[in-house]
């Protein structure tokens, strides 16, 4: 018994050395999200902090509100692909745990 508890509590401490290590990682992150076929791009950390904006000059029209409607859609996807990224690392950070049946995380 106790060393399953002391198995346990080695395995929490290196799950919350590796959670840190891929929180990091994710904030260091950098997606690019597009849209209207990539005429406007947003680049974004994990964090999601927008780093660059880019409209091709073909959007620059007398249309502002497609050009408002394009880079509201290219900053959706830079978050949608942030999201999903993280998750995979998690997933991924998560796939070699094994709790105790019934046990999820978080705690």
């Amino acid at each position: 018994m106790a060393g399953n508890l002391g198995n346990m509590m080695k395995q929490a401490e290196a799950l919350q050395r590796n959670m840190a290590k891929a929180q990091e990682e994710i904030a260091r992150l950098e997606v690019v999200g597009e849209s209207g076929g990539g005429m406007v791009k947003v680049t974004m950390t994990g964090k999601h902090e927008v780093k660059r904006v880019q409209i091709e000059p073909a959007v620059m029209g007398d249309d502002r509100e497609m050009l408002e409607d394009l880079v509201a859609a290219a900053i959706n996807d830079a978050v949608r692909r942030v999201e999903q990224q993280g998750a995979q690392r998690m997933q991924e950070l998560m796939s070699g745990l094994r709790l105790p049946p019934g046990m999820k995380l978080p705690f």
